[in-house]
């Protein structure tokens, strides 16, 4: 992994070894690329600043460039080979009373081998993986077409705020049974009046003795149905500003005064629900962060959410490589859904690459800030494309059932849930950019777009 001197560009690969047949999940995408008029690779040794081809080859990507250590090589072999030894492939829907027992059996085996959150301390049940072994282990998962994780929300969006933020008795309380699969947390954010605008919130938060009492309403909650507790965001203080006066809490879903309305999808099935809090009763110990805090707090589970930690690229790449099967399984020969077939690969290798490029900057010290918003919008619109390219190869009686037209109906909400991207688009805008907001004459500062 190498920044290229010449430019300041960020390459991770040498572009001869886009030649090599072991690179390629087949030479079709590359040869059509040339077919299309483009042109092919230089010859070796005509990029700068690559290194050797030292490391083994990867389906996925080339590895020349990328430097893993040793101990990284090893750390990858020993996942592939668990993952190849266990997975249990595509399961039912988590959405559904069976799909969830199901998914929460996976989430106990991978637990069993220390596989479930291996970026975690040992004590909490991880590997002390480092973030390029985490990166790695995402890839593996995916290549070996291992389910989706039930406790997603959990690990991805809760457990790292809960590590910065919470006490020693959460940690202990709550992060050893979100990693074995006993507990699966559900993210209660949205609200009827305030999804992307976050700071819109309503729902409120009254102090009592030894806690607070919960009152209003969220929506669009992410496994609700099927999950145990939920965290959120409520006004503590009515008279604060927008940003301010507001406080993250836990909760548990059957405690009383919580009723869990489940939300049909597109499918049919409850992936989302809405939950009403009347006169809930909430421990000063389930406040996670300070009272009056929560944006801060909130802020954190955003960055994880619209970059690195919920759509690591083996997602995309697993899918680009099924897609890429289905084309050659169609024998189509029309060259504008070929060049979709290629755009879709391209596309998901770049976002691997993009990936790296941000495990770079965090190692330098760096954070992912703003920049979580440009991939929001990447990986989101990519889902989008590669779907419907799959569906279009299928043709209309595929669209009725099947994992394509499930995962196509999946991919529809990447652009609206995670911060809209309409809502990204303003953050690019404003913070990467530095371009005015309305009728603001000069460009805002980052300190000033933040506030």
């Amino acid at each position: 992994m190498t920044t290229d001197p010449s430019g300041g560009a960020v390459f991770f690969g040498d572009p001869d070894s886009l030649r090599d047949p072991d690179y390629l999940v087949g030479p079709d995408p590359l040869d059509h690329l040339e077919g299309l008029g483009f042109p092919g690779p230089p010859p070796p040794g005509s990029v700068p600043g690559r290194r050797g081809g030292t490391a083994p080859r990867d389906t996925w990507g080339s590895d020349r460039g990328l430097d893993f250590t040793e101990r990284e090589l090893a750390f990858r072999a020993e996942a592939r080979q668990w993952l190849a030894d266990h997975s249990p492939g595509r399961l039912p829907s988590m959405d559904t009373p069976r799909g969830a027992r199901a998914h929460r059996e996976w989430e106990r085996e991978l637990a069993a081998a220390r596989w479930s959150v291996v970026a975690w301390p040992e004590a909490f049940g991880g590997r002390d993986a480092s973030l390029v072994e985490w990166v790695l282990f995402e890839e593996e998962y995916y290549r070996a077409g291992a389910p989706t994780r039930i406790a997603q929300n959990g690990i991805s969006l809760l457990a790292p705020i809960v590590f910065a933020h919470g006490t020693p008795e959460q940690q202990q309380r709550i992060l050893p049974r979100m990693a074995d699969g006993t507990d699966v947390w559900a993210q209660a954010w949205s609200e009827p009046e305030a999804g992307s605008d976050l700071a819109g919130i309503r729902s409120r938060a009254t102090r009592a003795e030894g806690g607070w009492i919960l009152n209003g309403q969220k929506i669009w909650s992410s496994r609700a149905p099927f999950a145990d507790f939920g965290f959120g965001l409520f006004r503590s203080d009515p008279d604060a500003e927008r940003h301010r006066g507001l406080t993250y809490f836990l909760f548990p879903l059957d405690a009383p005064g919580v009723t869990v309305r489940p939300i049909a999808q597109l499918d049919g099935d409850p992936g989302f629900a809405e939950i009403f809090f009347d006169d809930v009763f909430v421990p000063d110990a389930d406040v996670l962060g300070g009272v009056g805090d929560g944006w801060r707090v909130a802020m954190s589970t955003a960055g994880n959410e619209r970059g690195l930690s919920l759509r690591s690229p083996g997602r995309f790449l697993a899918a680009a490589d099924r897609l890429v099967d289905l084309w050659r399984g169609r024998g189509t020969d029309q060259p504008a859904a070929t060049e979709r077939v290629v755009d879709a690969w391209i596309g998901a290798q770049a976002y691997r690459y993009y990936t790296w490029d941000t495990v770079d900057r965090l190692r330098a010290g760096g954070d992912v800030g703003a920049h979580g918003s440009v991939n929001k919008l990447f990986w989101s619109q990519l889902d989008v494309d590669l779907h419907e390219t799959a569906l279009d190869l299928l043709g209309p009686e595929q669209e009725l059932v099947g994992p394509w037209i499930d995962d196509y109906l999946f991919a529809l909400g990447g652009p609206i849930y995670a911060g809209t991207n309409e809502i990204q688009r303003t953050i690019v805008a404003e913070r990467l950019l530095q371009l005015p907001r309305g009728d603001e004459r000069r460009p805002r500062t980052d300190r000033e777009a933040r506030a």
